[in-house]
């Protein structure tokens, strides 16, 4: 034994990496079970005179010895095997206790103890048929409570190890909340107890199925990581994993568990991860390479470890996309993004093909993570944009908020307008907003803003944003209320009443305390709200901004609130210019107004309407203010300038320039010299005959 102690034990604890102290009790206890077992069969490994004097297992003279019972904080025998002529018919003792300084259960986490009474028999010779499981875990799934759970599992006293486990999960998916549950109480109820302590003594013949997903389901409903029912099923799917004979689906489950457990840093997730490997990808199923995805996305593939592993797995995805279900499919692109793997853009378009069929089939959380995914990557398919038009109209009034917020800003960040989606989430806004966060009104009423669109119900929409913002103004984060009132004067909807509270001198101080310091697009777009109160709300008479708080340019690197010129448009343009205006000093290009905007070109009239010479700064009767727009000025699908330009182009009128648009989809259609001089005659000097100056 003292060689046990000294030389084999540390070398145990060096491969799990866990603390010493911790692992006594689970060491301690397998190996008197050894012990005990061998005992039975007529084998001793000491004299019973020296283990009854060793002190680490003292007990009380005349009465028989159980170590679980001295090593678990358990007051009776907890064992069923190996001393049971020594238990009683209850399990242990069990009591509610938090878990505050273990790093990966934060407080709410929680270990079963007290007294129960088993009531199940988990049968491993008579288990239930195929169709009795499934009715069980139909009825599991369609349990709303955790009362409704428990009340299930009190009509069933014979079920499968895999049964026993799904209704623990189903009660983590009902009262889980964040970190904690809802309700940790829900473990003292005797029904669940009987079952955990039913798993805790039948653990050495649980299923490998059986074993790894009720040690996951342990961690999601924080179990103490150090009750006896956990010691146990780590300890066991240890022996297990040893044995090297589990499949690579329950090989993830039990890094999950694991990972939930001690986190990426488990030296056992380094074993399971080498038996992983052994299998290449092309000879998993599609559940087990769903599986592996998700291990790596939860901590295991961090900091670009197994980048091969993944390199191999996205090769071989591809090739079965076309076979993937709509969880599945949520689930990879969630696991890309985790991972950043913006390298696998094939696959990436391969599962968004793959969504396309699956767009009536997800339910909101999928809908959600594929939509993340795809703005994640960038990438937008008019197919998927054809299944959402048709899908959208029928879920936005039943759909989760989060998941019809997602779908806005899918469409919002892809610039892409659509008339079906648009108008059926404003209609659902104005029944549904009262319900909404303030993050998920603002996120939905943002993209009417950026792309310029205002829809049937207009009035309804913005009157319903004004009582929200009356009601609950305090509410709103400082950025995400600078966001949606700058969302709304990009559609001529302007915030009065709201504005003096945002040029207060207490609300600056908040937008600079929320990041470091006020950064450029938080000024400009502050710069925009004042500028259009102005111009367009004269009636106005509040505070106004700062001048330290004001920008002089629109036009940034980045995210910005004009949109850059294209170049070869512009230089096909200015040729023109040149031919019509007879040379380059007539007009002037890229420059910035007083007004923090720039033009694309400028071009000076006198009052009997000659063009002047660009440098002539006197005598200027008209300004004319060509914006030249490329694709990136409109939607990517229709001819809608995006609000920032329109707003542009309105404030330069109200500035007393005259606004002359040279769109893209015109200036396409002119193939010769000639053709591009009468274009721009007529569209600069319409009531002018003259082609030269």
């Amino acid at each position: 034994m003292g060689h046990f102690m000294e030389t084999i034990l540390p070398s145990i604890l060096l491969r799990f990496e866990l603390p010493i102290e911790s692992w006594n009790r689970a060491m301690a206890l397998k190996v008197f079970q050894r012990l005990q077992l061998l005992r039975q069969t007529g084998a001793h490994l000491c004299p019973p005179g020296e283990l009854s004097h060793t002190r680490l297992l003292s007990v009380p003279i005349g009465e028989p010895m159980c170590v679980a019972c001295l090593w678990t904080s358990a007051d009776r025998c907890i064992q069923r095997q190996g001393c049971r002529k020594l238990s009683q018919p209850n399990c242990g003792r069990m009591s509610l206790s938090t878990i505050t300084k273990d790093p990966f259960y934060t407080a709410g986490s929680v270990s079963l103890h007290k007294d129960s009474v088993p009531r199940f028999r988990l049968s491993q010779l008579h288990l239930p048929t195929d169709a009795e499981e499934k009715a069980f875990h139909d009825r599991l799934v369609s349990c709303s409570s955790s009362r409704q759970v428990l009340r299930l599992l009190r009509t069933v006293e014979i079920m499968s190890d895999t049964m026993a486990a799904a209704a623990l999960h189903r009660v983590a998916d009902i009262e889980q909340d964040g970190t904690s549950l809802k309700d940790p109480k829900v473990l003292e109820e005797d029904t669940l107890r009987a079952l955990c302590c039913q798993l805790e003594q039948d653990s050495g013949r649980l299923t490998e199925a059986g074993l790894v997903s009720s040690l996951l389901a342990c961690t999601r409903l924080y179990v103490d990581p150090w009750s006896t029912l956990v010691v146990r099923l780590v300890s066991e799917s240890q022996e297990r994993l040893d044995r090297g004979q589990m499949s690579v689906g329950q090989l993830c489950t039990l890094g999950q568990a694991l990972q939930a457990l001690e986190g990426p840093g488990c030296g056992m997730l380094e074993q399971l991860m080498v038996q992983v490997q052994r299998q290449e990808p092309g000879e998993w199923s599609l559940v087990e390479l769903t599986a592996v995805y998700r291990l790596l996305q939860a901590g295991v593939g961090e900091e670009g470890r197994y980048q091969d592993l993944l390199n191999a797995m996205h090769t071989y995805t591809v090739s079965v996309t076309s076979r993937m279900d709509p969880p599945a499919v949520s689930s990879v692109l969630s696991a890309l993004v985790v991972l950043n793997q913006t390298q696998a853009m094939p696959l990436v378009i391969s599962l968004c093909k793959q969504a396309v069929r699956h767009i009536p089939h997800f339910r909101d959380e999928e809908l959600g993570l594929v939509l993340g995914a795809l703005m994640h990557f960038g990438h937008s398919d008019h197919f998927l944009v054809e299944a959402m038009e048709r899908h959208v109209p029928k879920m936005t009034f039943t759909s989760h908020p989060e998941t019809v917020t997602k779908v806005m800003q899918y469409f919002g960040r892809r610039n892409i307008l659509s008339l079906p989606v648009f108008d059926a989430v404003a209609e659902s806004f104005v029944y549904r907003a009262d319900e909404y966060s303030t993050s998920q009104v603002a996120r939905q009423i943002m993209p009417f803003g950026k792309l310029g669109y205002l829809p049937p119900n207009a009035g309804e929409v913005f009157r319903k944003v004004e009582a929200i913002l009356h009601a609950r103004f305090s509410h709103f984060q400082p950025r995400t209320l600078l966001n949606l009132l700058h969302s709304c004067i990009l559609v001529e909807r302007f915030p009065v009443n709201f504005v003096s509270k945002v040029f207060n001198r207490y609300f600056l101080q908040q937008l600079q305390e929320q990041g470091s310091g006020v950064d450029r697009i938080v000024l400009a777009q502050l710069t925009q709200l004042y500028m259009t109160v102005k111009l367009e709300c004269p009636f106005y008479e509040g505070p106004r901004l700062l001048p330290k708080y004001r920008v002089k340019s629109f036009l940034t690197p980045g995210r910005s609130l004009e949109t850059p010129v294209d170049g070869h448009l512009y230089n096909y343009v200015k040729t023109g210019l040149v031919d019509l205006l007879g040379a380059r000093t007539y007009f002037a290009s890229r420059v910035l107004t007083p007004y923090c905007y720039t033009l694309d070109v400028e071009i000076k009239l006198d009052e009997e309407g000659y063009v002047l010479p660009a440098s002539q700064i006197d005598d200027i009767y008209k300004r004319i203010a060509v914006c030249i727009d490329g694709h990136k000025r409109f939607t990517v699908n229709t001819r809608q300038l995006l609000g920032k330009e329109a707003i542009k182009q309105r404030h330069l009128r109200l500035l007393g320039y005259e606004v002359v648009q040279i769109p893209y989809y015109e200036f396409e259609k002119l193939w010769n010299k000639t053709e591009v001089v009468e274009y721009l005659h007529k569209k600069i000097f319409p009531l002018s005959y003259r082609l030269s100056w």
